[in-house]
């Protein structure tokens, strides 16, 4: 299926067959294409890249098809990277996370630091904590591969 060209968001690089790879949803999923582009809200004179991934109804494009300026993207893989590298280790504590400081890190980023940590204000944390670890084990074969990627291309880019 072919990503519209005619819309805001003007592809510019793309993957037309992510539903054949998207995660246990592959060949099953509304979820048709990625593509990098010039942003949808884009001003006049103001050009923003941004990804998006691209849904399809099976009758029409979605309006529940995403957009996220690059450095989103960015940010939502370090949180998966950071929330991996949590898990490994979350066994140590009785509920998963330090009730007494659930911040699990503060990673600098444009002169302050992005924080992460477990919602406590979830008012059934302790449940769902516990579901989160089971799926993210369940999945842990999917998030490897693509991580064993991101850091080859990572490695071979110099960083």
């Amino acid at each position: 299926m072919k990503i519209p060209t005619n819309l805001k968001h003007k592809p510019v690089v793309i993957s037309e067959n992510y539903e054949n790879v998207d995660g246990r949803y592959a060949y099953e999923t509304d979820a048709k294409g990625l593509s990098l582009g010039l942003a949808q809200w884009n001003d006049r004179g103001k050009v923003e890249i941004s990804a998006k991934v691209w849904r399809h109804t099976g009758s029409k494009w979605s309006r529940q098809s995403e957009e996220l300026p690059l450095h989103r993207v960015l940010d939502l893989a370090i949180l998966v990277c950071r929330t991996e590298q949590y898990f490994r280790e979350a066994y140590r504590y009785k509920k998963l996370y330090d009730e007494d400081n659930p911040v699990i890190d503060r990673i600098g980023v444009q002169g302050d630091a992005m924080t992460v940590a477990v919602c406590t204000e979830n008012e059934r944390i302790d449940e769902d904590i516990e579901l989160f670890r089971q799926a993210l084990s369940h999945d842990s074969e999917l998030i490897g591969e693509r991580l064993k990627m991101l850091s080859s291309i990572l490695k071979e880019m110099g960083y």
